[in-house]
């Protein structure tokens, strides 16, 4: 029996396959989880120690909510009223 190149030949059953959330290749079938994203979880995986930290994070994305806060957050987050007058001096 060797380790090397013969044993290679024999491995032929896939048990990652795509995710449906990352896209990546690492859905387990067996154990019906990714071992990327954690799908099919609710909050997605994340460690310390990782890469991935910075290709996922807020600011990669599209931030819909979170690029208008700061506009919001400076005007006292006013809803519904008119920007009052300022006086030209």
């Amino acid at each position: 029996m060797t380790k090397g190149t013969t044993s290679f030949g024999e491995r032929h059953n896939k048990s990652h396959t795509t995710c449906r959330r990352c896209g990546k290749v690492s859905y387990h079938i067996q154990k019906k989880k990714c071992s990327s994203c954690n799908f099919p979880a609710a909050k997605m995986k994340r460690q310390n120690f990782s890469k991935a930290k910075r290709r996922r994070t807020e600011g990669t994305g599209r931030m819909r909510y979170m690029k208008t806060l700061t506009r919001k957050f400076k005007n006292g987050f006013r809803e519904g009223t008119q920007a009052k007058k300022r006086v030209q001096n």
